[in-house]
C-alpha cells in the first residue's frame, strides 16, 4: 500500500511538473498556421492564402487555408489578407484587390478577393 501511495505521488509530481513547463503555446504577430477549410478562422487570425490538399479531403473547392496571427501587432502595421473573414477588431480594409492565392471558391473570378488592412486602434 505505501508503495503504491509513493508511486502515484511521484506520478502526480511528474505530472504536475510537465504541465508547468510545456504550458500553452501563444502565437507571435505574424505567425502562420495551415488549416482545413472546414474550420473556422480563430478570432485574431485572418486568411492569407488558398490551396486544395488531399489532407483536407477531396473535391474541387479549394480545402485549405493558411492564416496568420494579427493580435499583438502595433497600430500603424500593414498587411495583406484574403477577404474570406473579416478583419479582427482594431483593423480597418484599406484597399481591396485581387490575388490568385486567396482564390477560395470552385469557380474563381478576378473580382477583388482580397485586403491590403492597417491596423487602427
Amino acid at each position: 500500500m505505501i508503495r503504491l501511495r509513493a508511486a502515484a505521488l511521484t506520478l502526480g509530481c511528474t505530472a504536475a511538473a510537465l504541465t508547468l513547463t510545456m504550458g500553452t503555446a501563444q502565437a507571435a504577430p505574424g505567425d502562420t498556421s495551415t488549416i482545413c477549410s472546414s474550420s473556422l478562422t480563430p478570432g485574431g487570425y485572418v486568411d492569407v492564402q488558398w490551396w486544395n490538399s488531399a489532407g483536407c479531403g477531396s473535391g474541387f473547392n479549394p480545402n485549405t487555408k493558411k492564416i496568420m496571427q494579427l493580435t499583438g501587432y502595433p497600430v500603424g502595421t500593414v498587411v495583406n489578407a484574403c477577404a474570406s473573414t473579416w478583419p479582427p477588431a482594431g483593423w480597418t480594409i484599406v484597399s481591396s484587390y485581387y490575388s490568385a492565392g486567396c482564390n477560395y471558391s470552385a469557380v474563381p473570378s478576378l473580382e477583388k478577393n482580397s485586403w491590403q488592412l492597417k491596423r487602427v486602434s
